[in-house]
């Protein structure tokens, strides 16, 4: 454990930041699934706010740092790309 008063505060900060992260990537995680099963089942009329709901948490997620920006525009690419499929 940290002696330091520095590094003693720096643990308290890398403990807040990891439970933080750890919550948006499971949020990232959790629509994306419901983006993908809402493609699965063909619900047409879900599809398209579930892709917009997970557009907005996926770019919150690389804004906050927590994911990088480009893995961000990869995923909202890849579900894009998913939608627009069952649509054509």
């Amino acid at each position: 454990m940290a002696n330091h008063k520095s590094a003693l505060k720096r643990a308290r900060q890398n403990t807040v930041r990891h439970l933080r992260n750890k919550s948006v990537k499971t949020r990232v995680k959790s629509v994306v699934k419901n983006v993908r099963q809402a493609v699965s089942d063909n619900l047409q009329d879900t599809v398209a706010q579930e892709l917009n709901v997970a557009k907005s948490v996926i770019d919150r997620a690389a804004k906050k740092g927590t994911i990088h920006k480009r893995t961000a525009a990869r995923k909202i690419s890849r579900l894009s790309k998913l939608v627009n499929s069952i649509s054509a």
